[in-house]
């Protein structure tokens, strides 16, 4: 088990580029002192502007992120990996030690606006997810009673 002070958490997702990168951005936004969090992708392509656009208003800022392949994680180093889709779940690598999976799928923001004729017009389908996704972070302190092992 990692010796940290404080839960390492990684969130996956297909492309880190959308939902895992939202939620990398809530939980260190929510509990900055409270877990380490980052996300990766089992097929990382960028971050997604209206996924950065739609964080930045409810004032999270997540355009400094990169989108990270799950490759460069140390499973070692992690106590926490939440799949945020359904394709990283099914396709998350296997890691050594006593790293814990959790899935907790959320629709997918770029496939809910694929139809939408601007930017504007796809925004309420990120702020949805956005939302979601928040209210889902916000329940992290349960998965951690005692601020180090996952219950």
């Amino acid at each position: 088990m990692p010796t940290r002070s404080i839960p390492r958490i990684l969130f996956l997702c297909t492309g880190n580029s959308c939902r895992s990168q939202m939620a990398e951005g809530w939980a260190n936004s929510l509990f900055p002192d409270r877990f380490e969090c980052v996300s990766a992708g089992t097929d990382p392509h960028g971050v997604n502007a209206l996924a950065i656009r739609a964080m930045a208003e409810a004032g999270v800022d997540i355009s400094g992120h990169t989108s990270k392949s799950i490759a460069e994680c140390d499973p070692d180093t992690l106590d926490l990996v939440i799949t945020v889709c359904d394709h990283a779940n099914e396709h998350c690598p296997t890691m050594p030690g006593m790293t814990r999976f959790i899935h907790k799928g959320f629709d997918d923001p770029p496939r809910l606006a694929a139809g939408a004729s601007s930017d504007d017009e796809a925004l309420p389908h990120y702020r949805r997810v956005r939302d979601e996704i928040r209210a889902y972070v916000e329940t992290l302190p349960s998965l951690f009673p005692d601020n180090g092992s996952v219950r």
